[in-house]
This record gives structure tokens, sequence and C-alpha cells, in this order.
């Protein structure tokens, strides 16, 4: 006799497992030492992430990753990779849910190719002297033309691929436009006015 087949249909969760969504988000990771590592998110689902970082755990250690966009994630990695890790993420269905609304968010975005400081007021900083950080270290001095509560527009005479990770001041972001005479940044996170008017309004000694 041929055995019963079994009506197995799957939560909303576990279906979203499996959508993954390519993107580029910046994040802190907490291994079992308790020591905590900067890398950027490059993959997720509600179920996985793959993170890109120069420090990795082993297969089966825990996890606790705070993500910008997303908040806090734990879970347990599950392979280590050439540039980083892969994780599982253990969470409620009901917090699966909201990662599947958030990373729906981030895709719908970036499809659209809507930079967020469009969203926002541009002004000029009063003193618009900076300096722009490379991942590997590097430091370029820049002028800052203006900038939002979530980018800036610099004269700079390198100009960074787009994509490229950098540090504006104490702001994280990446390069998402070049012009003539210079580069547009989208900040990691959408920045509040007081740490703009900290950073880059601040008299200088």
């Amino acid at each position: 006799m041929r055995p019963a087949a079994i009506d197995y249909a799957p939560s909303r969760a576990e279906r979203r497992n499996f959508q993954r969504v390519r993107v580029k988000i910046y994040g802190r990771f907490m291994l079992e030492d308790r020591t905590e590592h900067a890398g950027q998110v490059v993959d997720m689902s509600p179920g996985n992430v793959a993170f890109r970082t120069d420090r990795s755990g082993a297969a089966g250690e825990k996890v606790i990753a705070y993500i910008d966009h997303i908040g806090r994630v734990e879970g347990v990695i599950t392979r280590t990779l050439s540039d980083g890790f892969a994780m599982t993420v253990i969470a409620s269905e009901r917090k699966k849910d909201k990662l599947a609304a958030q990373l729906t968010w981030l895709a719908n975005k970036h499809e659209l190719d809507l930079p967020e400081d469009r969203r926002h007021e541009r002004v000029a900083p009063r003193n618009p002297i900076s300096a722009l950080q490379l991942m590997d270290g590097r430091q370029y001095p820049c002028r800052i033309i203006d900038l939002s509560l979530s980018g800036a527009a610099i004269e700079i005479e390198v100009k960074p691929a787009i994509g490229v990770q950098v540090t504006l001041g104490t702001m994280r972001g990446q390069i998402v436009r070049h012009f003539e005479d210079g580069v547009a940044i989208e900040f990691a996170v959408i920045q509040r006015p007081e740490s703009l008017d900290t950073e880059f309004n601040r008299p200088r000694t």
C-alpha cells in the first residue's frame, strides 16, 4: 500500500524564508566571545543573512547582529564564506513578517532608485570643510556642497566607485552618484537634525 500523503502547508514566515533580497546595508554583530565587529549585509531573507566582513565566527556559533534599517537580529552561523559568513535568523513568525515588510521596502527603494536624500531638505553647512574616509583607511579632504538628513553632495578630487562604502566625518554611507566636481553620498541611516548640527555646524578649533 502507498503511504497516505501528508498535507503540509508552510506558514507565511516559512515561505518568506526563501525570498532573498540583495541589499547593501551596514551592521555590527557580536560573537559568542562578546567581541563586536562591523560588516555589511549583502543578501537577506526573513530567515537568513549573508554578512560581508573581515571577521567570521565558526559554524554553529550564536550571533547577535544590529543591522541598519532592520534592527536587532539573532541567529546561528550556518557556514563561513570567503569574505564573511551566512547565518540563520531565529525569530517568531510575527518578527519574520516584520522583517519581510522591511526587506520589501528596501528592495523597492533599490529597484526604483530613489535615494532617501531626495525626500529631505538640503542645506549648506556652516563649516563645509570635512574629510572622506574609505574602508581601507585612506582619507581625502573635501568640501560639503549641501547635505540633508540622508545624504550629502561633496566636492572632492577623487571619485570612489558607486556603491563604495565611505565615512563623511563620522557619518557612514555609500557613494550613489558622480557629478563633475565630486560625488553624492547616501547615509547608512537617516540622521537626526541635532547630529548633523553637531557634526557639521560646530565651530572649528
